[in-house]
């Protein structure tokens, strides 16, 4: 697995280091947000632009009629009979003028035809503009950008407020051109827009996110050529904002991965030397297995007394150093599961546990004679051998004489059927560190210099088990550790219920 992590970190590497270059340019992220900038400006352009083409077609046309209107009063002034006074030279330099075929007013109650072009045909589209409706403006604005190259136009339209009305016919296409050369000049200044707009909005982006995104990219990718150097370890910037988190998440991602692939180089190291001695430390125990064969053969009663414990803590030791360490294989081997006294099993714990006198602790084995469970005797021997010897290690820390050392093992059936066996001590509780990683491997030691194996092996052991073990109570007077087993129907008879009576019901049918 780390080797295949490198590999991946190595190609993203070469990736990122191919990206940086001119060719691969277009695919940077940076790139690809310049391009979006442009792409959004221009589109908020196009938005804008049907209106305002809309717009400019209306004011055009209004600009020809209001000329109309003053083209008509001026008329009205030279004449006193209400008819047209311009003669045919007149109306030509008038039409020329205002580049039109027909002009006419009218004030509501006399229509004024002051010139028209002879020529003049049938009109093809009219337009109103003082209609308001800008659906039909911007209807009408493209409908003269696709169609109005060949047509008359008729453009009609109040002016001013007196109620005059003037009327002028014009070739759309001239229309059209002024249109299109306003398109090109709103086009032209909005691509000058969009560029230093896209511009401004880029480095703005790229200070506050893209800079931070490549530095935590440089980061991940040469933390991962080498995560156990610290100096690849991101320094967060201190920014106040969603980047300053992520960097800061980051830092402790890493600084937690660079940590436990130092730990996992240690547990590897200790792995082999543990290999090494146990090769030696096997034939030492042969060897004192082979003496105390010979010891249980004299007849001396105190030898005769404690050969057999020392036989079973040799038999125990040899299967140990066989196993090679079982916590460090991938899992505890399955339990071989028996019919154990748990009284007498506690009873084999007290005797081998090393206990210095002058130090005065209190055994007590509160577990009721006729409690039985049903658990692998060496495995669970292992348990309440490991939490009995950090209880003694915890009350051997205490210096004064007045201090009461005592470490209880007890046991009893809870309602649910589950059994409760509870280890408890007086001495003075779990350090915060402690409590905060228990039951982990070189985490979770209860003193300094310790390893924190006894209560992971414990921990995996019991859930082999199918159980659980928790921290129960932890003060400054006693830690107590707690051990659920579930109920088994071949055990429920033999497990003291709670009140400290016990249950003589038979044994319930197997289940299947």
């Amino acid at each position: 697995m780390p080797s295949r992590i490198s590999a991946l970190a190595k190609q993203a590497h070469r990736e990122t280091a191919a990206a940086s270059g001119p060719v691969a340019y277009r695919h940077r992220l940076s790139a690809r947000l310049w391009r979006l900038t442009i792409l959004a400006v221009m589109l908020a352009e196009v938005l804008i632009f049907v209106p305002s083409i809309a717009n400019y077609r209306k004011e055009w046309l209004r600009q020809k009629i209001e000329t109309a209107a003053v083209a008509g009063l001026t008329a009205e002034r030279a004449g006193s009979n209400g008819e047209a006074v311009l003669g045919p030279q007149e109306q030509a330099n008038l039409l020329r003028a205002l580049d039109a075929r027909l002009i006419a007013t009218s004030n509501g109650t006399v229509s004024r035809l002051l010139a028209r072009d002879e020529t003049l045909g049938s009109v093809d589209a009219q337009v109103d503009i003082g209609n308001d409706d800008w659906l039909s403006l911007i209807a009408g604005a493209f409908d003269t950008l696709l169609l109005g190259e060949d047509r008359m136009l008729r453009t009609r339209g109040p002016v001013g407020e007196a109620g005059m009305v003037a009327e002028v016919v014009i070739a759309e296409s001239q229309l059209r051109r002024a249109m299109l050369i306003y398109s090109r000049n709103i086009f032209v200044l909005s691509l000058v827009i969009a560029f230093f707009a896209a511009l401004l909005v880029y480095l703005a982006i790229s200070y506050l996110l893209i800079r931070p995104i490549l530095a935590m990219t440089r980061s991940m990718v040469q933390f991962g050529e080498n995560p156990a150097d610290s100096e690849q370890i991101i320094r967060p910037s201190g920014r106040p904002d969603e980047i300053g988190l992520a960097e800061l998440e980051l830092a402790a991602m890493q600084t937690t991965l660079s940590q436990t692939l130092r730990e996992q180089r240690h547990l590897a190291d200790l792995g082999l030397a543990v290999s090494k001695i146990n090769h030696d430390l096997r034939n030492v125990l042969a060897s004192a297995q082979i003496v105390s064969d010979r010891l249980s053969d004299l007849e001396d009663p105190r030898v005769q007394r404690f050969a057999p414990q020392l036989i079973r803590s040799l038999d125990r030791a040899l299967a140990y150093t066989q196993s090679v360490l079982a916590y460090g294989r991938a899992v505890e081997r399955a339990p071989v599961r028996r019919k154990v006294r748990l009284h007498r099993l506690v009873a084999e714990v007290f005797e081998t546990a090393v206990v210095s006198p002058q130090v005065g602790i209190e055994l007590i084995n509160d577990v009721a004679e006729a409690c039985e469970v049903d658990v692998d005797p060496d495995q669970f021997f292992r348990v309440l051998s490991n939490l009995c010897r950090n209880a003694v290690q915890a009350l051997e820390s205490e210096d004064s004489e007045a201090v009461v050392r005592r470490i209880t093992v007890s046991a009893r059936r809870l309602a649910d059927g589950q059994v409760l066996i509870a280890v408890e001590d007086t001495g003075p509780g779990l350090p915060m560190r402690a409590r905060e990683h228990l039951f982990e491997a070189f985490r979770g030691s209860t003193r300094a210099g310790g390893t924190g194996l006894g209560l992971a092996i414990a921990a995996e052991i019991v859930e082999a088990h199918g159980g659980r073990i928790a921290l129960g109570r932890n003060t400054a007077s006693g830690a107590r550790f707690e051990i659920h087993l579930p109920a088994r129907p071949s055990n429920d008879a033999q497990v003291p219920a709670p009140g400290g009576n016990e249950s003589r019901e038979p044994n319930p049918p197997p289940q299947g």
